[in-house]
C-alpha cells in the first residue's frame, strides 16, 4: 500500500482512539491492498481508491469498534466483510460471523480470512431468513431499513444480546417501525476520518426485558 494510505490509517486510528499492534497494521494494510485488487475485476465497492477505502471501509468499521462486546458477533449483509473482518483483526478473541448471499464478496471474504490467517471468522453464504445460530451481537453497515434489520435477524440474537446498526441518515420513521419491545439504548453520532461528507451514527438496540418478550 501507499505511503498515504499507511499515513491515513495511522492517523485515523489514532484520532478513533483505537490502539493496535504491528501485526494488525499489517493484517489491515493486507486486507487494504486485497480489496484494491479484487475490487478492480469484481467491482465489490463503489470506492475506487486506496486512499478513499481507508476511511469509507477501515476507519469506518473500527469507529464501532468501542461498542462491541460478548464472546460472538454477526455481520449481517457483509458485503466484502465490513465492519465484521476489521473488528475481527482489531479483536482476535471475537468469533465473528459474515453472513452475506452476494457469491462474489463471499469468495472475496473467505479469500481474505485465508490470506490474513483469521482464525476467528466464519463466512456464510446464505440469506438471512435461512440462517440459524444465536450470537450476542448482531451488527450491519447500511444492509435494511432498521425495522427490516431487526425483523429480520431478531431470531438470530441470543436473550440479553444487542444490535448495532450502522447509519447514515436516520429517518423519524424508521424509529416508529420498531417492534413496541425493542428499545434504542444509544444513539451516538460518528465521527469518522476521511469520511466528512456523510452523516455517520451508531445505534444499539435491545429488546426490553421487562416487557414480558420472549
Amino acid at each position: 500500500m501507499t505511503p498515504a494510505c499507511e499515513r491515513l490509517l495511522d492517523e485515523g486510528l489514532g484520532a478513533l482512539g483505537v490502539a493496535i499492534d504491528r501485526g494488525q497494521r499489517e493484517r489491515l494494510l493486507s486486507l487494504l491492498a486485497l480489496l484494491h485488487k479484487w475490487n478492480r475485476a469484481y467491482n465489490l465497492t463503489a470506492v475506487r481508491s486506496p486512499e478513499a477505502m481507508v476511511g469509507r471501509h477501515l476507519l469506518d468499521s473500527a469507529s464501532v469498534a468501542f461498542a462491541v462486546g460478548g464472546t460472538n458477533l454477526l455481520d449481517v449483509g457483509s458485503g466484502p466483510g465490513f465492519p465484521g473482518l476489521v473488528l475481527a483483526i482489531l479483536d482476535p478473541g471475537l468469533q465473528v460471523t459474515l453472513l452475506d448471499s452476494n457469491g462474489k464478496k463471499v469468495r472475496f471474504q473467505r479469500q481474505a480470512v485465508m490470506e490474513l490467517g483469521l482464525d476467528n471468522v466464519c463466512c456464510e453464504q446464505v440469506r438471512v431468513e435461512s440462517f440459524d445460530a444465536t450470537f450476542d451481537q448482531v451488527i450491519s453497515r447500511a444492509f435494511a431499513a432498521l425495522g427490516d434489520f431487526i425483523g429480520l435477524t431478531e431470531p438470530l440474537l441470543a436473550r440479553g444480546g444487542e444490535w448495532l446498526a450502522m447509519k447514515g441518515g436516520l429517518e423519524p420513521r424508521e424509529l416508529e417501525s420498531l417492534p413496541p419491545h425493542v428499545v434504542v439504548r444509544e444513539c451516538r453520532a460518528l465521527a469518522v476520518p476521511g469520511v466528512d461528507d456523510a452523516e455517520r451514527q451508531l445505534l444499539r438496540l435491545g429488546r426490553d426485558e421487562d416487557s414480558g418478550h420472549r
